[in-house]
């Protein structure tokens, strides 16, 4: 089978300013209406996929973020929990049927022009994936666990941890991979498709398997002496 090379398209989108009548809707709604308010409200629009839809899915979500930047996508069937805690910055997409969930007391940080592909969910209760960051669809991110202390009650009744999960720029995470609590991947790395990630991994690297374990730098890395490798 022959390979072709096609041009990268959203990395590469210019910013683009919302129009005011956006903006001006997002804040009547946030004047108007309470969280769950406009968790009810979204779903009139959460499930199709023309432009109106997909221009009320952005103006609610502006109305319930910390911050929202512009030129965001939100795709159908995209599903939140604590919106409140959300800061996006500009050019974000995401795919249809992801799921962010947050908590009421956590923090879920997206950078500009960050891409999450369809079918992804996150465990965002302290999450932060900087700017350039690509996700790939079915991706997942598990930022709290049990304690399972003490052992003679049921797990699901013991203490939860939470443990930040960070991407750092430019970082790309394959199909099916999944970040388990507490990881930093580094910038510019690379997760393989259905990975699990079970510790730090280095800036520039290339990882993969279960669990995920260090293939090589990046083509054209120079790492620096005593660099360490998971």
């Amino acid at each position: 089978m022959s390979e072709r090379v096609a041009k990268a398209v959203h990395g590469l989108q210019q910013s683009a300013t919302d129009p005011d009548f956006e903006i001006g809707l997002a804040a009547y709604l946030r004047a108007q209406y309470t969280g769950s308010a406009l968790l009810e409200f979204y779903g009139r629009f959460a499930m199709r996929d023309s432009d109106f839809d997909a221009i009320m899915r952005r103006a609610i979500w502006r109305a319930g973020c910390r911050r929202f930047g512009h030129g965001v996508r939100i795709g159908p069937n995209v599903g939140f929990k604590h919106l409140e805690t959300f800061e996006l910055g500009s050019q974000v997409f995401i795919g249809a049927g992801a799921y962010v969930q947050g908590r009421f007391d956590g923090r879920c940080e997206i950078g500009d022009h960050v891409w999450i592909g369809p079918q992804s969910y996150f465990d965002a209760r302290d999450l932060v994936l900087e700017e350039y960051v690509g996700w790939g669809p079915g991706a997942r991110v598990l930022g709290s666990e049990h304690t399972g202390i003490p052992a003679n009650v049921p797990i699901i009744q013991t203490d939860l941890v939470i443990k930040a999960v960070v991407v750092k720029r430019g970082a790309d995470i394959g199909t099916g991979a999944v970040l388990l609590p507490g990881v930093i991947i580094g910038e510019g790395a690379i997760v393989g498709a259905g990975a699990v990630v079970t510790a730090d991994v280095p800036a520039y690297a290339v990882v993969a398997g279960v669990p995920a374990r260090f293939l090589h730098w990046r083509a054209g890395y120079e790492p620096q002496g005593g660099e360490a490798t998971q």
